[in-house]
C-alpha cells in the first residue's frame, strides 16, 4: 500500500494562496475561525494541505 503524506505549507505560502495579509490571518485565528495549525518547537507555522483545502470548502456560499 503507497501512503503519501500530506503537504504542509509555511505561513506566508498559505497567506500568499488566500491573498490574506498577516494580520487579517491572526484575526481570524483569533475568532477561532482560520485554518488549523501545525506550531513547531521552533516557533514556526505550518498547515496541513488537506486542513486548508477543508477550511475553503466551508467558506463555500452557495448562490440561491
Amino acid at each position: 500500500m503507497s501512503t503519501t503524506r500530506d503537504p504542509k505549507l509555511t505561513l506566508a505560502e498559505a497567506l500568499d494562496e488566500l491573498g490574506m495579509s498577516r494580520a487579517a490571518f491572526y484575526r481570524l485565528r483569533a475568532r477561532g475561525k482560520a485554518p488549523r495549525l501545525l506550531k513547531l518547537p521552533n516557533g514556526q507555522i505550518r498547515i496541513r494541505r488537506s486542513d486548508l483545502d477543508s477550511w475553503w470548502d466551508t467558506c463555500e456560499v452557495s448562490a440561491c
